[in-house]
């Protein structure tokens, strides 16, 4: 490919190349058995259950970023509220349960999305610089990073915040030799992916999962002046942003 067209790819981490979602899926469904367990059967649905504890879980990452902290604490918080509303104790050997319930998540071993290895190995053989920009702690996202060694197509050029937003990437942006025009941010986060990229003015790849994790979904208020695609497979990419570069090139050819 001609040097002239590389472009800058930014990929978002968690449920993105990786899976991470239905690791909380799973936690939860056990949140909620032990909450059916300690409080009654029929006091409570699990639908009541689980929108509190939503309520509680975004509320406290919009406060304070990606804290591992936060999930373990949204348990806990969910498992008080519901306690008062009984008029029952608050038991601090349950509160103890939740707490290593919580942070077992972050414990487990990830898998890949179908077609991952695939994807990251076509774009760098088509000559196109990868970058990776994920939010959390950095002990956890690095175990990821080098259980998946992703840094065989990321190298030094990994991000990891607590604080994934437009002040964050456009930090990134100015630090390095970005040209917007032909840089691009891939998540599946509408929220802390798609919609600083769009401010940005940069290229946009939406990746739409199933059973999104509620933060990240918020209404994109910006009419995208660059290409913003939705797609539901991170395999549809190298096609993207391969007819995204003949066009460019067809561009420039008639200029």
């Amino acid at each position: 490919m001609n040097h002239t067209f590389k472009q800058h790819i930014i990929f978002d981490l968690d449920d993105t190349l990786i899976h991470c979602n239905k690791y909380f899926g799973l936690v939860l469904g056990e949140f909620f058995e032990l909450m059916h367990h300690w409080l009654g059967a029929g006091t409570f649905t699990t639908d009541e259950i689980r929108q509190k504890q939503i309520d509680i879980d975004v509320e406290r990452v919009s406060r304070t970023g990606f804290s591992s902290g936060n999930f373990p604490k949204s348990l806990i918080e969910t498992y008080r509220f519901f306690c008062r509303k009984l008029g029952r104790p608050v038991r601090s050997e349950e509160e103890l349960e939740l707490n290593k319930l919580g942070l077992s998540v972050y414990e487990r071993d990830v898998e890949p999305y179908p077609g991952m290895v695939e994807t990251l190995e076509t774009l760098q053989k088509d000559g196109h610089r990868l970058y990776l920009y994920t939010g959390g702690e950095t002990k956890i996202q690095q175990r990821k990073i080098d259980q998946m060694k992703l840094s065989d197509y990321f190298g030094d050029r990994i991000y990891i915040t607590q604080h994934k937003n437009e002040a964050t990437l456009e930090n990134i942006l100015q630090s390095g030799a970005f040209d917007r025009i032909c840089t691009w941010m891939i998540g599946n986060s509408l929220r802390t992916d798609v919609a600083p990229a769009l401010s940005a003015g940069l290229n946009s790849i939406y990746i739409r999962q199933d059973n999104e994790w509620a933060f990240n979904m918020v209404e994109l208020k910006q009419k995208p002046d660059s290409s913003f695609y939705t797609i539901s497979s991170i395999e549809e990419i190298p096609g993207i942003v391969e007819r995204k570069v003949q066009e460019e090139q067809k561009q420039r050819a008639l200029n």
